[in-house]
């Protein structure tokens, strides 16, 4: 069956847009009158729409891998946007206070009361969770977690948690690569930003 007699009849009626409900119930779609190279033509504006191929967790281990990877983002991602925004509030902050002194007092009243509001939860994280933490952490901000710990607490402090780091099998220095080895992490970040996980 065509579809051109439908459209002709719906532009024929003189309207520049014309509304159509769906067969499903509560999905409306505007048709626009469009011109092209003379021709009058009907448009439907629809959604962008991402197809991805199969994850390679999934090929790889299976959908369990998959799970507990988006499990895993949901749980550090807050963290990493909240990361962001006291870092933002930080730098406001600081560029208002002037004298070092000054400067390392608001910095370790900032560094107290954000570990008095997140110390529980982060205690809780699992060695995973933490690695995919320092990644959204480099993803948020532009910098390493490594390159924070060194701007605000200095060099020494950064090479002593690089080095606890390093213990538990992770690394501060970790940058966020989207195209290459996070791929995986970015499509199922973009999936949670939409709102569709």
């Amino acid at each position: 069956m065509s579809l051109l007699p439908l459209c002709a009849a719906l532009y024929s009626q003189g309207d520049t847009t014309r509304t159509r409900t769906d067969s499903v119930p509560g999905r409306v779609y505007l048709l626009n009158k469009v011109e092209r190279n003379g021709e009058i033509l009907p448009e439907v504006e629809i959604r962008e729409v991402t197809v991805y191929a199969t994850p390679k967790s999934e090929r790889r281990s299976g959908r369990r891998y998959n799970e507990r990877l988006i499990y895993n983002i949901k749980r550090v991602y807050p963290y990493a946007l909240i990361v962001r925004e006291k870092l933002t509030q930080v730098n406001y902050e600081l560029s208002a206070i002037e004298g070092d002194r000054a400067r390392k007092e608001y910095l370790r009243k900032v560094e107290k009361e954000v570990f008095e509001e997140y110390e529980d939860d982060l205690s809780k994280m699992t060695i995973t969770q933490g690695k995919i933490l320092i990644k959204l952490i480099d993803r948020e901000t532009q910098n390493t977690s490594f390159e924070l710990i060194r701007e605000y607490r200095g060099k020494f402090p950064a090479a002593f948690w690089q080095g606890v780091a390093r213990i538990f099998g992770t690394n501060l220095k970790a940058e966020y690569d989207p195209l290459g080895e996070d791929a995986e992490i970015e499509r199922i970040l973009s999936e949670i930003e939409a709102g569709r996980l």
